[in-house]
């Protein structure tokens, strides 16, 4: 598990993002997901993060631009994510699934991202 946090463009906006290998989904919070795709989701969708439990009441298309390459994730609508350790909010949380899908790994020893095998093709079976 590991954590590197940095700031990404979304759909033109700088938005303070954790890299968090330990959290399975991606979130994104209400004020970042301004001006955004939404969804509803159906039926009731709580998910505990930050130390507390949150609604989830929309899914959101996020466009995303990271270090020349675009890409795009789902993510779970909630109101907050939380802070950082240094108190600055998390507009969104880049989880393990969307890394995983684009082959974002993290390099911990130098607190970045590893993105040497990004990629943008794939090929399914």
């Amino acid at each position: 598990m590991g954590r590197i946090q940095l700031e990404i463009d979304v759909d033109g906006k700088k938005c303070w993002t954790l890299f968090d290998s330990g959290t399975r989904n991606s979130y994104i919070s209400s004020v970042a997901a301004s001006g955004l795709s939404l969804l509803p989701v159906r039926g009731d969708r709580k998910s505990a993060l930050g130390g507390r439990e949150h609604q989830v009441t929309h899914v959101c298309h996020v466009p995303t631009r990271l270090d020349g390459n675009n890409l795009e994730l789902s993510a779970n609508v909630v109101d907050e994510i939380g802070p950082d350790e240094n108190g600055r909010p998390i507009e969104v949380l880049f989880g393990a699934l969307a890394m995983q899908q684009w082959n974002i790994k993290l390099d911990l020893l130098n607190e970045r991202l590893d993105l040497s095998k990004i990629s943008h093709d794939f090929i399914e079976f």
